[in-house]
């Protein structure tokens, strides 16, 4: 088998979470194009069920929508439930729901830095855990969780220490169940983007007038385009990353380089 094959995702069954909309609508989208047949996971029921109708159509893969909300273990395990029934199995999982509060340190409340823990830390636990639940049984798969390159730097000039504290503990979380799997047929890696122009980023009010400074600083002078992801998401979910678990994947133009 050549290494086309091998890349090839024919046959695979794949859920995406936050595959509704940004940057996992575009790993989504890419996933669907090798051949994977997917499930839209999102909190938002209309953008899920759009989102996987427009993947349908342009793949001619099987897509379906499982609005969920991943921080409720009980939706959770229901969702992969649905998934396995739904698409005839489980191959691979990506936890990529994820948010981030520009907020000051002393001006954060309770409230919101546990929003933001739920969403982007536990939920990748619960997911990761029933996911895993199930490959364990079932002759194994590939979990792959968002990071960010805010685990391994202090973004600037914006405040989100919650952000970066989560998103920290998703690389060590992904690593210590990848050591806890690893003779047990179920890798774990994470994906750690840089700075991507998702319609969310080039259109917020907030985060708008931060792109010159942020390219600025970027060795490749732009942001990241979401489809350069696709081929990282496409390599993780198949059969040729075997060798590849407990890592995690900086794609972010080399911004964290220097």
């Amino acid at each position: 088998m050549g290494i086309l094959d091998r890349m090839s995702l024919k046959g695979k069954k794949i859920y995406v979470t936050g595959g509704a909309q940004g940057l996992g609508k575009s790993m989504a989208t890419g996933l669907a194009e090798a051949g994977a047949d997917l499930a839209i996971v999102d909190i938002n029921a209309e953008k899920s069920q759009a989102t996987a109708k427009e993947i349908a159509d342009a793949t001619g893969q099987k897509v379906i929508a499982v609005p969920t909300d991943v921080t409720d273990p009980d939706q959770v395990q229901k969702m992969v439930e649905t998934v396995v029934k739904e698409l005839g199995g489980l191959d691979a999982a990506f936890n990529n729901a994820g948010m981030c509060l520009n907020i000051p340190a002393e001006d954060m409340s309770y409230k919101d830095w546990l929003k933001v823990v739920n969403l982007n830390l536990n939920s990748v636990f619960l997911c990761s855990q029933a996911a895993g639940r199930y490959m364990l049984k079932n002759g194994g798969g590939s979990i792959v969780n968002t990071a960010s390159m805010s685990a391994h730097i202090v973004n600037r000039p914006q405040p989100q220490c919650s952000y970066n504290a989560t998103k920290n503990g998703v690389i060590q979380l992904s690593k210590s169940l990848a050591i806890e799997w690893a003779k047990k047929g179920v890798r774990v890696n994470t994906i750690s983007p840089g700075y991507m122009g998702t319609d969310l980023t080039l259109s917020s009010p907030d985060l708008k007038p931060l792109i010159k400074t942020w390219n600025d600083w970027a060795p490749l002078g732009r942001l990241g385009r979401p489809d350069e992801l696709q081929g990282m998401a496409v390599y993780l979910a198949g059969d040729t990353s075997s060798f590849s678990t407990g890592d995690d994947y900086l794609v972010d133009g080399a911004f964290t380089a220097w």
